[in-house]
């Protein structure tokens, strides 16, 4: 059935806005009268076409109705709602009404729709690929399959929420050493263009040599002055030719390889893939969803494509009929202590619930190692700052001190 959304007016003169079901325009209106609105406005928020609903709002804006923590935060309250035994239809209605953005509003509602015209919810979910992944969409359905939609809502609400943390930490462990380098080359690039300049006027008419120091942060302040411009060309241009670079499948792989084997943050991206791929992997399983499409579908999340490329081939290793320990511990790139649990898992019968502990352990490690990082990064980059500040000091005062020692 269309979905309209709508704005009327209620009898004491308050704006009301929503969405409403009926065969027709005139029929909503019919119903808001029904309600004792007034309706002002009534448009349709969904066009069927072959049965798949479009947002309307999402097309014009070409932005995206949930972010992620706004996913995480919805997933958490459908779960709730579903785990309760509200059915899922009557669970949309509620988070339709509740939610505060007419996007979000009407996406749900179209969803709702989807759902109540008999659709499978994973199949309405995949007709917004923009707000839903595949793997979003592969785990509602192995859900509605295995009849525990709520507790597989539950496990992707943990899983979501598990990835904002891990992000979040991260994000927070390079804030402030980005803010720290950042305050850095502005107030070397104010005392390179402006101080140094004038101490370089003021000594100009001195027939007496100046300090190497002094002669070197001078010609480094003109060459700053009058080719600045070239030298931020020049980073663009070497920012955009990377980022061209990068676009290309046989640069990316060499580079993602390379960058796996520098000494910390090598390290640091090998354990984030690895406990991305490992907490996908185990919430696949544990959705009832068959393991090569779970190890093809968490390949994906792999950021690194050559840990992508290893995940891809320990997945034709598993198809051949080997064991995904042994499959994952032939793949170097991946730490071994996925295989160890992977191992374990496959033993004891339990597979999802050792790849959710290695996921865990993965996951605390990075943690613990950006912090490290972090705490290293924030006094050296201090100390860097104020030797370069102790430099153009010095080379501002030497020329100063040589003028007193004359004059005496």
């Amino acid at each position: 059935m269309p979905v309209y959304s709508f704005e009327a007016l209620s009898a004491a003169g308050d704006t009301r806005r929503g969405v409403i079901e009926a065969d027709s325009a005139k029929a909503a209106r019919a119903q808001l009268r029904g309600q004792a609105l007034v309706p002002m406005m009534v448009e349709p928020v969904s066009a069927q076409a072959g049965g798949a609903g479009q947002i309307n709002t999402g097309a014009r804006s070409g932005k995206r109705v949930f972010g992620a923590t706004a996913l995480s935060i919805w997933t958490r309250q459908l779960a709730g709602l579903v785990s309760s035994g509200l059915p899922l239809e009557r669970a949309l209605v509620s988070l339709s009404d509740e939610a505060e953005k007419a996007p979000e509003r009407e996406l749900v509602a179209t969803l709702r729709a989807d759902v109540n015209g008999g659709a499978p919810f994973a199949k309405a979910l995949s007709q917004h690929p923009r707000e839903f992944s595949d793997i979003f969409v592969a785990v509602i359905g192995a859900g509605e399959q295995s009849g525990n939609l709520g507790l597989v809502l539950e496990r992707l609400a943990d899983d979501l929420e598990e990835q904002q943390a891990l992000k979040s930490k991260l994000i927070g462990a390079a804030l402030y050493p980005a803010i720290v380098s950042l305050v850095a080359v502005v107030i070397v690039l104010f005392l390179v263009t402006y101080v140094v300049p004038q101490v370089a006027h003021v000594f100009a008419n001195s027939k007496r040599a100046l300090p190497l120091l002094t002669v070197i942060m001078i010609g480094t302040s003109a060459f700053v002055r009058s080719y600045g411009w070239l030298l931020l060309i020049a980073i663009f241009v070497g920012a955009v030719s990377a980022r061209v670079a990068l676009s290309r499948a046989a640069f990316r792989l060499k580079f993602d390889a390379a960058w796996l084997n520098l000494p910390i943050l090598g390290r640091l991206s090998r354990s984030y893939n690895a406990a991305r791929f490992a907490s996908t992997l185990a919430m696949l399983a544990g959705a009832g969803v068959p393991i090569l499409k779970a190890l093809q579908a968490a390949a994906q999340t792999l950021s690194n494509r050559a840990m992508r490329l290893d995940a891809q081939d320990a997945l034709v290793l598993v198809r051949e009929g080997a064991p995904l320990a042994s499959a994952l511990a032939q793949k170097k790139r991946f730490p071994p202590l996925l295989a160890m649990f992977a191992r374990l898992g496959e033993q004891t019968g339990q597979l999802p619930t050792m790849l959710q502990r290695a996921a865990k352990q993965l996951s605390t490690e990075v943690q613990r190692r950006a912090m490290q990082l972090a705490t290293l990064l924030e006094p050296l980059l201090i100390v860097a700052m104020g030797l370069v500040v102790m430099l153009i000091v010095l080379a501002v005062l030497m020329p100063i001190i040589q003028l007193n020692q004359l004059v005496r």
